[in-house]
């Protein structure tokens, strides 16, 4: 397949959103021309797409609606190329709470996306799964074959969106490929995530709130994940598959605030918020992924290491504290 990106037409779903944003910059950096797929809300935001520089945002167009609208999602897919499915609802407390909500979009707009993607004959879908759907460790490291276990309702939701994509493939010769990436950190991630969820916390005050610090995770930063992405749609080996993307190296919550704690200078005191901790048998232990499959297919391989990222994270939520409700729990 033709690895240049120039003139092609890609659609993005949950383009406006922490991953998505920054997928859409960096293929409007490599002359590709990018439709982003952005929920409408009555504020007319395109999400962090409102923050991208203007010779980027000159070269994207947005179009907005709910992925659980199959004419929105079909009129958005046509007379694309590739497709970039990341739009989803990915807050685990969320699942929680409306966990009808969070299936209708995960595995409805899924479904509304692999069905526009067949009618419209797109080269590639390049889906983006979940390593929440591993669920707890049972073997580590956790390559593609562990057993999948829906832990959440979130969870339960992304398997149900995989097997949906897989059946496409099978079924209708979807070209479809399946990306699991491992808690992708970075600049513009909202504080449902731990990172900017302690960083937040660490920049204000003294004080970190945080639920168990036990579990323990594989962080992958942002530009690594896009970069796996890209090459998920680009590698023809890939159709078909099911590929993680992870640094194969994991730390304890607790663990990466000490992390934080030295790279900012500062002596923080961990306090345990029971509002924070997931039903017993919900919470997922330990996530550490076996990349071994993406290295050789895709000639994949993690480049940024977990201090240099908090660094570059650190920083962008820094500059950005007005973004946050800091030591708010967001569900």
């Amino acid at each position: 397949m033709n690895e240049s990106w120039q003139g092609k037409a890609v659609l993005v779903t949950g383009a406006g959103g922490f991953i998505g944003s920054h997928l859409v910059e960096e293929l409007a950096r490599r002359g590709a021309r990018v439709r982003c797929f952005v929920r409408y809300t009555s504020r007319f935001s395109a999400g962090y797409l409102d923050e991208l520089s203007s010779d980027v945002a000159a070269s994207i167009e947005v179009v907005r609606g709910d992925l659980r609208d199959a004419d929105a999602v079909d009129a958005a897919v046509a007379t694309t190329d590739f497709v970039f499915h990341l739009g989803a609802l990915i807050g685990i407390p969320y699942s929680y709470v409306h966990p009808r909500e969070t299936v209708d979009t995960n595995i409805g707009g899924t479904l509304n996306v692999a069905t526009a993607a067949v009618r419209h004959d797109v080269c590639r879908l390049v889906h983006t799964s979940s390593s929440e759907v591993y669920g707890t460790a049972r073997v580590v490291p956790i390559s593609e074959s562990h057993v999948l276990q829906g832990q959440s309702p979130y969870s339960a939701s992304k398997i149900g969106a995989d097997k949906l994509v897989e059946s496409f493939h099978q079924s209708f010769g979807l070209p479809a490929v399946t990306v699991r990436p491992f808690n992708t950190y970075g600049p513009r991630q909202s504080a449902r995530a731990v990172i900017p969820t302690v960083l937040t916390q660490a920049l204000v005050g003294g004080v970190v709130k945080v639920g168990n610090t036990s579990p323990r995770r594989d962080f992958t930063f942002v530009a690594d994940t896009v970069a796996g992405l890209i090459r998920a749609a680009e590698v023809e080996p890939a159709l078909g598959m099911v590929l993680n993307l992870g640094t194969g190296s994991e730390i304890s919550i607790g663990a990466l605030i000490s992390l934080v704690s030295e790279i900012l200078g500062r002596e923080l005191q961990v306090v345990s918020d029971e509002e924070r901790v997931r039903p017993a048998a919900s919470e997922v232990d330990r996530l550490c992924s076996d990349n071994s499959l993406a290295r050789s297919v895709l000639g994949w391989s993690p480049t940024v290491d977990l201090k240099t990222g908090l660094r570059q994270t650190a920083a962008w939520v820094g500059d950005h504290l007005d973004l946050f409700e800091v030591g708010k729990y967001a569900v």
